[in-house]
């Protein structure tokens, strides 16, 4: 199979995807600049934070549309290209604000979006807490792109029968929801106590990321893609049944990438989610399998934002030693053995579905 930039490449998908949000951002710039002077460096950033994106979500999208018989071309197809779009715009949404609250520094290698407004406030010493100005410009930058995701979603779905459009629409109508409720409950994760029932920790880190990751991530852009080439409900629920396992399974492998990750590949200092004091489903099996020596080392440090190297070298160890990591990876290979199967009994064409098992396996076993 091969590898996760070549099937997004499959069809001109990322090309067209791409030239879809060229010509959305084109449009957006000119409506911003007339709005008043100063205001272009928003899409400036929009833009280059799309600049690095996989391109997973709309393949996902775009191959399950394939494979539930939806034409190479035509409208139908020219329409999923753009949902594919909306999907990216979505995500960037999705990361503004999530840099925002955990107060992220980088992102894919680059500084995040307020660190780069709160840099252009005091380079150009305006007025003002620059640290303020910085997050305020990074949280309207996330409501633009929100907007924008669903003013491209809408052109796509006009095109298409009434029917078909609607029940799109009302997908990501909620998915929009449910990311929007599953940034808030982790938020409430973060605030509420942790560490004294290791078994409700880690149902409540599920919860997390299945709202907040795992369904706009997979499952969403799968469904998405059987809505709009007319599947019936059974066919939809079916590739349902695949897309929550695997967009679980992608989000705990981002977990584990959050810890031992490759600053090099993943963009992101070692040990940042650490540093966040990121509530996760590898924390929780810590602090319920770990010693007590690693118990007090994760609740001690987790969230402390000046970690040195050493001593997110020393969390590291405690959690590998507890078995976390070791029982996570088991867990994602539970996960995706699940939605292999169900996309393996699904009712699908065979080249799409051949695709998506490729999608699928880039998203879980990846470096970044």
């Amino acid at each position: 199979m091969p590898a996760a930039s070549a099937l997004v490449d499959l069809e001109n998908l990322r090309h067209d995807v791409d030239d879809a949000l060229d010509r959305h951002l084109t449009r957006l710039r000119d409506e911003v600049a007339a709005t008043g002077p100063g205001t272009t460096a928003l899409t400036d950033q929009v833009s280059t934070l799309l600049a690095g994106g996989k391109r997973l979500r709309a393949a996902f999208c775009y191959w399950s549309f394939r494979a539930h018989g939806g034409a190479s071309s035509g409208a139908a197809r020219d329409a999923v290209v753009r949902i594919g779009a909306a999907l990216e715009l979505f995500q960037a949404a999705a990361l503004l604000h999530d840099d925002v609250m955990d107060a992220s520094d980088t992102r894919r290698g680059r500084p995040t979006a307020h660190r780069v407004f709160e840099a252009r406030h005091r380079e150009r010493q305006w007025s003002g807490d620059a640290d303020r100005f910085g997050t305020a410009a990074a949280i309207l930058l996330g409501d633009l792109c929100l907007v924008a995701c669903h003013r491209e979603a809408g052109a796509a779905l006009d095109a298409l029968p009434t029917d078909v459009g609607r029940a799109a629409r009302d997908m990501l109508d909620a998915m929009t929801s449910e990311v929007v409720v599953g940034q808030y409950l982790d938020v409430l994760v973060q605030a509420e106590a942790w560490g004294l029932d290791p078994t409700a920790d880690e149902d409540r880190a599920r919860l997390v990321l299945r709202a907040k990751s795992a369904r706009y991530s997979v499952e969403r852009p799968l469904t998405l893609g059987a809505v709009l080439a007319g599947a019936s409900p059974d066919r939809v629920a079916a590739i349902s049944a695949a897309g929550l396992p695997l967009g679980e399974a992608f989000q705990l492998r981002d977990d584990l990438l959050g810890v031992f990750g490759d600053p090099e590949v993943t963009g992101k200092p070692a040990g940042d989610d650490l540093r966040e004091g990121k509530r996760t489903v590898l924390v929780a099996r810590t602090l319920a399998a770990g010693d007590d020596d690693a118990r007090l080392l994760v609740t001690k440090h987790l969230g402390d934002a000046r970690l040195t190297d050493d001593d997110v070298a020393a969390l590291r160890a405690a959690i590998t030693g507890s078995g976390a990591v070791a029982g996570v990876e088991a867990l994602i290979d539970e996960l995706a053995a699940q939605g292999l199967s169900a996309l393996a009994t699904a009712d699908l064409d065979a080249h799409g579905r051949e695709v998506l098992t490729g999608l699928a396996h880039a998203a879980v076993d990846r470096a970044a």
